[in-house]
Order: C-alpha cells, then structure tokens, then sequence
C-alpha cells in the first residue's frame, strides 16, 4: 500500500512539473529556460516532454487551466512563489475527486 504522500512524491509532483514544462515550451521558452525556471535539469524537462516522466495523470481543465495560468506567468517574467504555486494546485487536486482516483488505483 502506498501512503498519500508517496503518491504525491511519485505521481503528483512529477505530473505537475511535466505539465508546467510543457506549457513553458508551448509558451515559447526554450528547454534550458524551462528547466532554470523549474530549478531541474534540461534532462528533465526533455524526459517530461517524451512522457518519460510525470506522464502518470491526466489533469481535470481546472487543475490544467490552473497550471497554464502559472506557465504563462513563469514565461512571462513574473515574481512568483513556484513551490506556493505547485502546493496550491496540489492542493485543490487532494480536494477533489481526481487525487483520490489514485489513492483508489492503490487499493485495488
């Protein structure tokens, strides 16, 4: 049995940075920018784009606008509290049906 917070670490998180990569190149930002913007390395952000990393979840339009919303933010320049930002969306996922989806994933 997995905890919720392995789930987070393994899953969530991962899912939440491969779509924040995504949309950052999308918005224009080349792979080297995304990745000092996501504070990872470029290797990363090339293995989020592959779907060799965090392609475990397919978000819900809220959770998705919500991450475009920050990616564009991110490309644009603005201060933002990134880890602030990903907790919030982490957040708003637990509340709703589609974390627990996960957790039922485990159970079975």
């Amino acid at each position: 049995m997995k905890l919720p917070c392995q789930i987070i670490v393994w899953d969530v998180l991962p899912a939440i940075r491969a779509a924040i990569a995504e949309e950052l190149i999308r918005c224009g930002s080349a792979q080297q920018d995304a990745a000092e913007i996501l504070d990872c390395a470029p290797s990363a952000i090339s293995q989020y784009l592959s779907g060799k990393r965090g392609y475990r979840i397919v978000f819900e339009e809220d959770i998705r606008s919500q991450i475009r919303d920050l990616a564009y933010a991110l490309h644009a320049g603005k201060e933002i509290d990134l880890a602030s930002r990903i907790c919030k969306i982490c957040v708003k996922m637990r509340e709703g049906e589609q974390a627990c989806g996960s957790c039922e994933d485990e159970d079975a």
